[in-house]
C-alpha cells in the first residue's frame, strides 16, 4: 500500500487520506512467502533429524536470508497531496466592490467578475463571485480545504452579508509520487490503450483509470502526477498503476547501484560495540596524615613559609 505524507498534520489519513498520510509498505510481489516442507531442510544423505531439529534449522536458513531482497521488494512510495480544490456556496448575493473596498487580503479582477481573497492559515486562495459560489484552491488535505472554507464564509459573514454555508464539496485533488525505478514509457504505451503518449506535446504519458476515476501523467525518471476526485482515490490510482509500470522498469545503472547502497548502509544501525571489560584499579597507598600532636595548633601561612624555608636551608 502507497505512503502518504500530510504537510501541515492536520489529521493523519489512516484510511487513506491527505497529503506530505501514514507509512504503509507497498509490495512489489503481492504473494505471501510459502513455508518450505520441513523434509526439504533435512539432507538425504544424513541420518533423519527429529521434526522439532528440522524446524529449528528451518528457521534459522529464513533468518539468514539478506535483508536487501526484502527492502528490494517492498518498496515505500510517499504521496504528496499539493493542491485539493473545493467548491461551497453562500446562498446570498455578493456586492463584489463592498467586498473589494472593505475585505482583507482582497482582489478585485473586474474583467473576470470576482473577487480574490486570501489566508494565511491554512494558506489558500478564494475566487468569490457575485452569484454566491466560492472556489478554494492551494489546501493539502481535505480537512484544511473546509476549515478553510467556513473561514472565507466567516469573512464574508462579518462584511454584513447573510450567509450561509451549503454544498461544500472537493472537486479536484492533485497529488504526486515517484517509483522507486525508471519506467520504459515508449513500451508502456504501446500495449496499454489507455495510455496516451505524444512526446510533441507533453514528455508523460497521459494514463486514465475508470476504477476509481483519475489521470495520471507518467514520466520516464519514475515520477507520476495523478488527479482524482478525492485523497482515496489518489492513493488507489497510486495501487493500480503500480504493478502496470513495473513490468517496464529501466534495469539499474551503476550509479544507481550505489546510491542504493549508500541509503541501505545509512538505515542500518551501526553495530554496538561490547562494553569494555572492566579491569580493578589498585588504589595507590595514601601516607597518613600528619596529626598534630597539639590539638589547639593552628597552620597559618606564616608557618607554612617557616616551614618550607626549613626544608630548603
Amino acid at each position: 500500500m502507497a505512503t502518504l505524507i500530510q504537510e501541515n498534520g492536520i489529521k493523519e489519513l489512516s484510511k487513506g487520506t491527505h497529503g506530505v498520510v501514514v507509512n504503509h509498505g507497498m509490495t512489489t510481489h503481492g504473494v505471501p512467502n510459502h513455508m518450505v516442507p520441513d523434509h526439504e531442510y533435512c539432507e538425504a544423505g544424513k541420518p533423519e533429524q527429529p521434526p522439532q531439529q528440522c524446524l529449528e534449522t528451518a528457521d534459522a536458513t529464513v533468518q539468514q536470508a539478506p535483508m536487501e531482497e526484502e527492502e528490494e521488494e517492498t518498496p515505500e512510495i510517499d504521496i504528496m497531496i499539493n493542491n485539493v480544490v473545493c467548491s461551497f456556496s453562500v446562498k446570498c448575493h455578493l456586492n463584489l466592490r463592498e467586498i473589494a473596498l472593505n475585505g482583507v487580503n482582497v482582489e478585485f479582477r473586474r474583467e473576470n467578475g470576482m473577487v480574490t481573497m486570501k489566508l494565511r492559515r491554512p494558506y489558500t486562495t478564494a475566487s468569490i463571485w457575485s452569484s454566491g459560489r466560492v472556489t478554494c484552491t492551494g489546501a493539502t488535505s481535505e480537512d484544511q480545504a473546509k476549515i478553510a472554507a467556513r473561514r472565507y464564509a466567516r469573512a464574508l459573514q462579518k462584511l454584513g452579508f447573510q450567509v450561509r454555508f451549503r454544498n461544500f464539496r472537493v472537486v479536484n485533488v492533485l497529488g504526486t509520487c515517484r517509483m522507486p525505478f525508471g519506467i520504459r514509457i515508449i513500451a508502456f504505451s504501446k500495449k496499454y490503450k489507455e495510455a496516451d503518449y505524444e512526446p510533441e506535446l507533453h514528455p508523460g504519458v497521459t494514463y486514465k483509470l475508470y476504477n476509481p476515476k483519475a489521470t495520471l501523467k507518467i514520466f520516464s525518471t519514475g515520477g507520476v502526477t495523478i488527479t482524482a476526485r478525492s485523497v482515496n482515490d489518489v492513493q488507489s490510482a497510486v495501487e493500480r498503476i503500480f504493478p502496470l509500470v513495473y513490468e517496464f522498469r529501466k534495469p539499474r545503472t551503476a550509479a544507481d547501484e550505489e546510491l542504493l547502497r549508500q541509503r541501505r548502509a545509512a538505515r542500518r544501525p551501526a553495530p554496538s560495540a561490547p562494553a569494555p571489560r572492566e579491569v580493578p584499579r589498585e588504589t595507590p597507598e595514601v601516607p597518613p596524615a600528619r596529626v598534630p600532636t597539639d590539638p589547639m595548633h593552628l597552620v597559618t601561612l606564616s608557618d607554612d613559609e617557616d616551614a618550607d624555608a626549613d626544608a630548603w636551608e
